[in-house]
């Protein structure tokens, strides 16, 4: 039986490493926490068997074929609703059961089911960095005009939400936000033109999917992490800054005024930030791996590497910025990664592939959600075209190169 604290969930990207995580965690708090809606882009197996252990009443995949083939699996006779497309993803993220919703999808897909959660009214916990990325000037606005409590569920967000006491956000000197450096930091500069994807996704510290996890090989994952922090905590830009942290444990700092520094240590475990925004205000008993300070060892810091991983620099300018350009640049990450993973470009290409999207794209100071559709979709065919454009110049030299065929995704119709 559900207690009175129960809470009723709604998790956008159930099939992927986050939203599995979040169940992990249902799966612990049974008594506190109840699933009454799940949504994924095309993994109806997955979401099939969850289907069957949590018992939601509505689902949605954003594949209308995935959809139905979860529709002929679960037969006719089957009391969940399956939705599809961009207008299930909506129905699940303002579905009346939830008062939670849990947005885990990857990337700027995202953004839509945010907004229509907050039109919702539902409490928010935030897990993909996008919708804030591409949109978080309508994302935080839309929020404080429907008194929407936005908790953060990425790490390093986590860290600083949970180092941040109600009225200290105004005696921030700089907010600190630690990187592990991912596969490649040790690697000579003029060796990362050849890694494979097999490489790029041994992450040493996280299991994450596929596209984040790229993200850190090429330290993106910060650049979007430091555009998140930006709308979250109202930091400027230059009061942000990125340090590598190979060990994993020290997530974020927060460094006042006077020159405290906070910062928040856990093990390398999702569950946990999961676990506290889900739980926020209060604190729940987990049974995860511990830190154990005694067995701990060194815990070291040093500079990022930025000129050997450029897209770093590239999201601190399109921060900066701002306008479309953060929306720009997501949009050419996310068909480059695509392209990377496929093995249709070279890890090297990725930081390529946006600088040339965002530098021949025009830039809009004004935004709405329908002009960020648009610049979405445009950023997503040029970047398509520059990587035409590279493969067609290794095709003269090597003719055996295959040449990409485009990247579906983004924003959605």
């Amino acid at each position: 039986m559900k207690t009175a604290c129960s809470r009723r969930l709604a998790i956008l990207g159930s099939t992927g490493s986050i939203g599995r995580s979040t169940l992990d965690v249902v799966r612990t708090h049974r008594d506190r926490l109840e699933v009454v809606g799940l949504a994924a882009h095309n993994n109806w197996r997955k979401l099939h068997k969850q289907i069957e252990e949590f018992r939601p009443a509505v689902v949605a995949l954003y594949s209308e074929e995935a959809a139905a083939r979860l529709r002929e699996a679960l037969g006719p006779s089957s009391p969940v609703a399956v939705r599809a497309g961009m207008a299930g993803l909506l129905e699940v993220a303002g579905l009346a059961a939830a008062d939670t919703v849990v947005s885990a999808l990857v990337g700027a897909v995202g953004l839509r089911p945010v907004l229509e959660a907050i039109r919702a009214r539902k409490k928010i916990c935030l897990a993909n960095k996008e919708p804030l990325v591409v949109g978080g000037k309508l994302v935080m606005e839309a929020a404080r005009a429907a008194a929407v409590p936005i908790l953060p569920v990425d790490s390093e967000h986590s860290a600083i939400f949970q180092c941040l006491d109600d009225g200290e956000a105004r005696f921030v000197e700089r907010l600190i936000i630690t990187a592990s450096g991912g596969p490649f930091r040790c690697h000579a500069a003029e060796r990362l033109s050849e890694v494979t994807p097999d490489e790029a996704l041994r992450h040493p510290n996280w299991e994450m999917g596929g596209k984040i996890t790229i993200d850190s090989a090429t330290l993106m994952n910060k650049g979007l992490e430091v555009i998140e922090a930006h709308w979250l905590f109202g930091v400027p830009f230059d009061r942000i800054h990125v340090v590598v942290h190979p060990q994993s444990i020290i997530h974020s700092m927060i460094e006042f005024q006077d020159g405290s520094i906070l910062a928040q240590l856990g093990s390398p475990d999702m569950r946990l930030p999961i676990q506290y925004a889900l739980s926020h205000p209060e604190r729940w008993a987990a049974s995860g791996k511990r830190v154990d300070l005694l067995t701990l060892g060194s815990l070291t810091f040093e500079a990022p590497r930025r000129e050997t991983f450029p897209c770093l620099e590239l999201a601190y300018e399109a921060g900066r910025r701002g306008g479309n350009l953060p929306c720009l640049m997501n949009a050419a990450n996310e068909v480059a990664v695509e392209a990377f993973l496929d093995r249709r470009l070279g890890f090297t290409d990725i930081p390529r592939v946006i600088k040339a999207t965002m530098d021949s794209l025009p830039f809009t100071p004004d935004l709405t959600l329908a002009s960020l559709l648009e610049d979405d979709a445009r950023a997503r065919r040029r970047a398509a075209e520059v990587i035409a454009t590279l493969n067609a110049a290794r095709h003269a030299s090597r003719p055996n190169v295959p040449t990409p065929t485009g990247s579906e995704g983004g924003l959605g119709p």
